[in-house]
């Protein structure tokens, strides 16, 4: 398995590329080269085709033109073609796409990718192969769809030193927030209505418990500090838990809120962590709804920065596919030295900085308990966190319901340790007056 080679050649004759998965990203990518082929072409140096492609099912109509494609079942028969230099992998999934994705390496192939799960669990063993055969690997629509986050970070920023990142990147979670808001609807039927517009997979896990929001968190979180990509240390918890009560709460204290992916710089190390957060609501990013994306980044010298956009569908990640092509065209001529490095630093200089556990992590927050309707309560859990050193900014005591025994009581704090947190609200718990477990939602302001 030679290494293809991607210098020397005519500077008129088109780049072929080949690509495993011709769905809708797929045939989005191929529109789009199609489209504004005039424009990439001058933008590359050289037209962008692709000739060969793999799909589960060649036969079915496609929303691309294939007819000057060869369109096969085989993805390897694509990965192993010789005329082929670059393989675009939008297969999905993890253990087929990582061993296509080395396979294209070792044939001396260049990759993009748009799988952040790829990225996320095994980017590691792929960027240390790449470099092994001096090939380049693109993933800028792994994360945020057509948003150009990977490139700020990378390159746009380069001159900084990053402070904190936060981001809404998972957009089926922001649908479901927006509409629980705006519509005072449960997170169940929401979820419903998800599936049914295509914003959520049948299996909707990855989504709404935060674990796809994790993948793009820890590649963020990579090319932000020089670290390693490290998913299994990323704090994750879902939206599940949130109901339309602490929507209208949180909307009575000024806040919203939001799923967030946020990776910061502690004293201890960097913290990555994905929850949902009460964000103000003069706050950017608590203004971003639907199935939007956005990225704040807190730099220095530039200070904050926001990059918004659609975070999914088949143009705005083909955008950011076909930006990674052109990247990979221009770099032919460039040793693999001389390219920009896939996590933005050097290999050599990546970081041991630690992971910091969420135990250290400051945020204040919301609480929502159920608490009997009996004189001396209140007292009783301000006392508890007072003893804890937890002060309170704002409480909220609901009129109890036509015959019901148990009034909602929400705590908004100041910043605590969450290992303090932890033990306060264990302790509020076990009163006899509060009834089942407390909920808790962290809240930030991002300053």
């Amino acid at each position: 398995m030679g290494m293809v080679k991607t210098t020397g050649e005519n500077p008129l004759d088109p780049v072929k590329v080949g690509l495993l998965g011709l769905g809708t990203v797929g045939g989005g990518t191929v529109n789009l080269l199609e489209r504004n082929r005039d424009e990439i072409t001058r933008r590359a140096g050289r037209p962008i085709d692709v000739v060969h492609a793999a799909a589960r099912h060649p036969d079915r109509p496609r929303t691309c033109s294939t007819e000057n494609i060869q369109l096969e079942f085989d993805a390897q028969a694509v990965v192993d073609d010789p005329d082929t230099e670059i393989i675009i992998e939008l297969i999905g999934g993890v253990d087929l796409a990582k061993a296509l994705t080395l396979r294209a390496i070792d044939n001396g192939k260049h990759v993009v990718t748009a799988n952040k799960a790829l990225i996320a669990l095994h980017g590691n063993e792929i960027f240390a192969r790449a470099r092994e055969r001096g090939v380049t690997v693109g993933f800028e629509a792994a994360v945020a769809g057509g948003i150009p986050i990977i490139k700020a970070v990378r390159e746009g920023l380069v001159g900084n030193r990053i402070e904190w990142l936060a981001g809404i990147i998972n957009g089926t979670s922001n649908f479901i927030l927006t509409e629980m808001l705006y519509a005072g609807r449960a997170f169940g039927d929401v979820l419903a209505e998800a599936q049914r517009l295509g914003y959520a997979e049948a299996d909707p896990t990855f989504d709404v418990e935060g674990i796809d929001a994790a993948h793009k968190l820890t590649i963020l979180a990579s090319i932000a500090f020089g670290i390693p990509l490290q998913f299994d240390k990323v704090f994750t918890e879902g939206i599940g838990q949130i109901s339309t009560d602490d929507v209208a709460y949180a909307s009575e204290l000024g806040f919203r809120i939001k799923h967030l992916g946020i990776c910061r710089r502690e004293a201890d190390g960097i913290a990555l962590r994905v929850h949902p957060t009460l964000l103000p609501e003069r706050q950017l990013l608590a203004n971003v709804d639907g199935v939007m994306n956005a990225v704040m980044v807190q730099a220095d010298p530039l200070g904050p920065t926001l990059y918004y956009g659609a975070g999914a569908g088949a143009e705005p990640t083909a955008s950011a596919v076909v930006a990674d092509l052109v990247d990979v065209v221009r770099e032919f001529t460039l040793e693999p030295e001389n390219r920009v490095p896939y996590l933005a630093f050097q290999a050599h200089s990546l970081s041991n900085e630690p992971v910091a556990g969420m135990d250290s992590v400051e945020t204040a927050y919301y609480l929502r308990m159920d608490a009997q309707d009996e004189p001396g309560v209140l007292a009783e859990v301000t006392g508890l966190l007072s003893n804890a050193g937890i002060s309170i900014e704002a409480v909220i005591q609901k009129q109890p319901a036509p015959g019901a025994e148990t009034v909602p009581v929400i705590l908004l704090t100041h910043r605590v340790r969450e290992a303090d947190m932890d033990a306060a609200c264990t302790r509020i718990e076990a009163l006899d007056a509060i009834h089942g477990s407390l909920t808790r939602i962290r809240v930030e302001s991002l300053t």
